[in-house]
């Protein structure tokens, strides 16, 4: 374990990638999504146990998610779980704990790790986290860990990596030069060649200090009501207050508040990482993590309890919660997921615009069904 060092683990958003499984009342980082035998949100938390002792790891999430995270990380304090009233993203939220754990510990540093994306080598992951953790010590910098790309994403940011640091416990620290937006095909396959460009997974690393001195100064209104918030949040006011405040805090993403105003300040450090990443924000991604056997043609992941699949020369995934049969004959790349009130039918290609259902279900009116 790394000294002084708090995990935090925001565990929000509503998946709409995902629906029907990811729905708003139970969102995809309660799901066994993957079919591994533990949730997303529980295989993040069997990560943090090598980072931070259960007294200094945290989870904030949605008031109505409080229960099932309880039910599902028995060795979480109860204390150690912060409840939002209503999403607010990622900068009030990590700004809420880590505040809380200031308080507490003054000399804390804290890493960000979200609670629904998968990580296949643990080992590298815990390797890499302790050199950004050194990093953080070392300088008092942001470290962001940077993903090597295995392919050219247009669905995830980019960092642009600087010069090398040479920092002793964090070799292959570089400078972050930039922040880069989503970019379209032919610019993604420049920045996943070139070398010089990681993509942005939203892990930060850096002393709980620093942050708060960051959000001071560049999101003061933020800053000011999380303080009012943190200072009755061990009296009898703190639900009155925080029902009072948060409603009011700007809703923005911890990358566009702190990070990118850091960078162009010269005060981001990347660790690079290549430890099997992904966000599982679609159901592209759960087939590609998902494969049966790589390289095979044909070939049909089944994932649920008691799931029931024929195929007949097709490849894809299965997700189903029925146990009733789903027979896949001649199709490639398919994905089909079977609730008790709803089934998707789609492709791998056609991923990301299963929100666009969501929308629809949303605009007719059907609020049972999200």
């Amino acid at each position: 374990m790394i000294e002084n060092f708090h995990a935090v683990i925001p565990a929000g958003g509503s998946g709409t990638r995902l629906w029907p499984v990811s729905r708003t009342a139970r969102p995809k980082f309660l799901h066994d999504i993957l079919g591994t035998g533990s949730t997303l949100l529980q295989s993040t938390w069997e990560r943090t146990v090598g980072l931070a002792a259960p007294q200094r790891t945290w989870v904030v999430t949605g008031r109505g998610h409080v229960d099932a995270v309880r039910e599902q990380l028995p060795d979480l304090l109860s204390d150690r779980v912060v409840a939002e009233p209503s999403p607010k993203d990622s900068a009030a939220a990590i700004g809420l704990a880590t505040m809380l754990i200031h308080r507490e510990d003054p000399d804390a540093v804290i890493g960000s790790f979200s609670a629904d994306h998968s990580i296949t080598n643990t080992g590298e992951f815990l390797s890499v986290v302790e050199q950004a953790a050194a990093a953080a010590a070392a300088t008092g910098d942001i470290v962001t860990i940077g993903i090597t790309p295995t392919y050219p994403a247009t669905s995830y940011g980019y960092i642009e990596t600087g010069d090398l640091l040479r920092i002793p416990d964090a070799p292959t620290a570089r400078r972050a030069a930039a922040f880069v937006e989503k970019p379209d095909a032919a610019t993604a396959r420049t920045y996943a060649y070139s070398g010089g460009y990681r993509w942005n997974a939203g892990m930060f690393i850096m002393r709980a200090a620093v942050l708060l001195e960051l959000l001071e100064e560049q999101a003061p209104a933020l800053h000011a009501g999380l303080t009012r918030i943190v200072d009755a949040w061990h009296t009898p006011d703190r639900d009155a207050v925080q029902s009072e405040v948060w409603p009011t805090l700007e809703k923005k993403a911890i990358d566009y508040v702190v990070a990118e105003p850091a960078a162009a300040a010269g005060r981001v450090i990347v660790v690079p990482g290549d430890f099997g990443w992904d966000d599982v924000g679609d159901f592209d991604s759960v087939a590609k993590l998902r494969q049966p056997v790589p390289g095979e043609v044909h070939g049909v992941s089944a994932i649920g309890e008691g799931v029931d699949v024929v195929d007949v020369e097709s490849r894809g995934v299965v997700i189903s919660e029925t146990g009733r049969l789903v027979a896949l004959v001649g199709v490639e790349d398919l994905v089909v997921v079977d609730t008790d009130d709803a089934v998707l039918v789609t492709s791998r290609a056609y991923a990301q615009q299963v929100k666009e259902v969501v929308a629809r279900v949303r605009e007719a009116g059907r609020d049972e069904l999200l």
